[in-house]
């Protein structure tokens, strides 16, 4: 670290971060400008307007506060997990786990 810059007070967090800076790798030219790109594009917010029933915001603002989150942020976090296909629905977990259970136990072992 030069003399001219500031030294600042990390968390343990932090300082795992730097003391593993040797085992990234440099992003440059292209790739690099797409990814600036993406990521400028996730700042931006659009202001929208929605109608939604009584009953389904009052079970939002207490799913929101249940993650000690806004109500607000909360919708926002579902409808980008929605369009990016992160969100999934229970009966697919169930479905994958059962094939996964197979998988490990299959009906010919058991008894």
């Amino acid at each position: 670290m030069g003399a001219s810059m500031k030294k600042n007070n990390l968390d343990d967090y932090e300082k795992e971060i730097e003391n593993q800076s040797s085992e990234y790798i440099s992003v440059t030219g292209r790739k690099r400008r797409r990814v600036e790109s993406i990521i400028e594009r996730s700042r931006k917010t659009k202001n929208i307007n929605i109608r939604i029933s009584e009953f389904d915001l009052e079970k939002l603002r207490e799913k929101s506060e249940e993650e000690g989150i806004p109500y607000q942020t909360l919708i926002a976090s579902l409808l980008h997990k929605y369009v990016t296909n992160q969100l999934v629905e229970e009966k697919n977990i169930l479905k994958s786990l059962k094939l996964i259970s197979k998988k490990d136990f299959p009906i010919s072992s058991r008894q």
